[in-house]
């Protein structure tokens, strides 16, 4: 069932100004890897290869498991057979390793999780201060960057219900760099928001892909999948039933299952 003929991704394919060099090096291995709630069987035998600097977007119907997933990665889930490697660490039980995964792999969700009581300037410096240990004015020197460059560094004194969703997104983005992390992984980020602030959060994820960020999202955005992955992953479930480079992946879907996903999603 598993489609494994575009697992090696092809530098500089599809559409899109953003598609970069990504390199030979892996940064994400996983093999074999399986999870189950309690009887249900949420992820299947999932293989997976992500090369540094590759953007992948994963797509496919509610349930399917692409979230959980995603969360195996660093460890919010935990897998009970199979590996996963990441930066060359691999994930166990090992509390040491399970940390220095999560320093580097930042985590962007569907709510934002911003700490309401703590203004944006704080929330972007808490865990590099407590964490790396980075000297606060180091680390509000890295806030304001980030923060500029999500284009909302007017709002570091602000408090997290002063800011729009959008911009509450944006924030929860620049606190994950903030910590300089070499993964990032995206959950959704944009279905919790209102239509009109779906687009700076996208174009904010765009201009990271742009500087050769590896990233792994979850998301029905199908427009910022053309613009932007070296590869799409469809998901049904808990398998892997497709992927492919972009333009493949949406004009030649080869499973029935991705061509009735995409009918729907796509309106046609």
């Amino acid at each position: 069932m598993t489609d494994t003929a575009a697992n090696t991704p092809e530098a500089g394919t599809g559409t899109g100004s953003s598609k970069m060099e990504v390199s030979g090096e892996v940064a994400v291995e996983i093999t074999n890897m399986n999870k189950w709630y309690g009887a249900f069987h949420v992820l299947r035998d999932i293989d997976l290869k992500v090369f540094q600097g590759e953007r992948i977007v994963i797509c496919g119907p509610s349930g399917s498991g692409k979230s959980t997933l995603i969360r195996c990665i660093n460890r919010l889930e935990e897998h009970q057979s199979g590996h996963i490697v990441v930066d060359g660490i691999e994930l166990t039980s090992d509390l040491k390793n399970i940390d220095k995964i999560r320093s580097e792999v930042g985590m962007c969700f569907q709510h934002f999780n911003l700490f309401p009581h703590l203004t944006i300037m704080e929330n972007c410096t808490l865990a590099p201060i407590w964490v790396r240990k980075t000297p606060r004015r180091e680390a509000e020197e890295t806030a304001m960057h980030f923060l500029e460059k999500v284009k909302i560094p007017e709002q570091a004194d602000k408090y997290p219900g002063q800011l729009s969703g959008g911009q509450q997104q944006r924030v929860a983005i620049a606190r994950s760099l903030c910590m300089r992390p070499r993964i990032m992984l995206f959950d959704e980020p944009t279905s919790a928001l209102d239509p009109e602030m779906i687009k700076e959060v996208l174009d904010t994820m765009i201009s990271l892909a742009e500087e050769g960020m590896t990233m792994l999202c979850v998301t029905h955005e199908m427009g910022f999948a053309r613009q932007v992955a070296n590869r799409v992953i469809f998901m049904d479930e808990g398998q892997i039933v497709e992927q492919n480079e972009p333009e493949e992946f949406f004009q030649n879907p080869r499973s029935d299952r991705t061509k009735l996903f995409l009918s729907q999603i796509l309106g046609h």
